[in-house]
């Protein structure tokens, strides 16, 4: 019995007060988690932001479309306060833009040429054919007067001749509500006196004169330039006493921007864009 004893005794293994169970650490969450993470939330910011940019609020919408009612004259804007309602929206104020445009110039190359007509009527009733022609380019219609008709040579003060022409230049300025240019213009003969040094001062002081007495006729002097262009812008070449003649002249110029600015306020008066 005893021999049974110390044989299991034997088989049992030594106790070891002093070991200890290692565990194994634990790991955690994996870099990659982390990283998949921002990168999600990234990409829900992002469409946030998308659908942010892509709407509005109701109510700003309404307001909005309520304008664009009233300024293009259309009901047909979206209901819808989305980027496709705002695209229809362009597109429309694109189209009106470009129609109102195209009625700006066919407006005002009319006006232009009614006005011409006018003139040339003006003169033909009036006789002064020969004294006044009557021409249009960019700058508007123009009413050319020689200064064989409105000046002795050399002088910017006006001849009796000439303050009976501009009498009845004035009676047709006033027809119209348009600003008006005075330009002075001479041949490339020098001058030089104690009261005129060159052409620039003459061209000048006859476009002065031709205004004043305009003003002093009547019309608004807030309407009025005056410019002097001397030799400088010939009608034709300085080479015969013919052509010097034609180039010595005082022009009128009804101006294409008062003109156009005229025609933009009758489309705005009728509700029309303009850009």
């Amino acid at each position: 019995m005893a021999t049974k004893e110390k044989a299991e005794k034997k088989d049992d293994p030594p106790e070891d007060d002093d070991e200890t169970v290692e565990e194994e650490p634990d790991e955690g969450i994996p870099p990659w988690v982390m990283t998949f993470a921002d990168l999600v939330t990234l990409l829900m910011v992002f469409f946030i932001l998308l659908f942010a940019m892509g709407s509005i609020e109701d109510e700003k919408w309404r307001l909005i479309k309520e304008s664009l009612k009233t300024a293009l004259g259309d009901d047909v804007i979206p209901e819808a306060g989305t980027r496709l309602g705002l695209e229809v929206v362009e597109q429309a104020l694109a189209e009106k833009a470009v129609i109102a445009v195209d009625e700006v110039g066919a407006m005002v190359a009319k006006e232009i040429e009614d006005l011409a007509s006018e003139v040339e009527e003006f003169v033909y009733k009036n006789k002064l054919a020969g004294q006044v022609q009557v021409s249009s380019d960019e700058r508007g219609a123009i009413i050319t007067v020689s200064d064989v008709v409105l000046f002795p040579a050399g002088q910017a003060a006006t001849s009796p001749a000439g303050k009976e022409v501009l009498k009845k230049v004035f009676d047709l300025l006033k027809q119209f509500d348009y600003n008006v240019k005075v330009e002075g213009h001479t041949d490339n003969i020098p001058i030089k006196t104690e009261q005129y040094p060159s052409n620039w001062e003459l061209s000048a002081a006859r476009a002065a004169n031709v205004a004043r007495q305009l003003v002093t006729a009547g019309f608004p002097p807030q309407k009025l330039s005056v410019e002097g262009f001397a030799e400088f812008r010939p009608k034709v070449p300085n080479d015969s006493a013919g052509n010097r003649g034609v180039n010595r002249r005082i022009e009128i110029v009804y101006q294409r921007g008062s003109i156009k600015k005229r025609m933009v306020d009758i489309l705005r008066s009728q509700k029309t864009v303009v850009r």
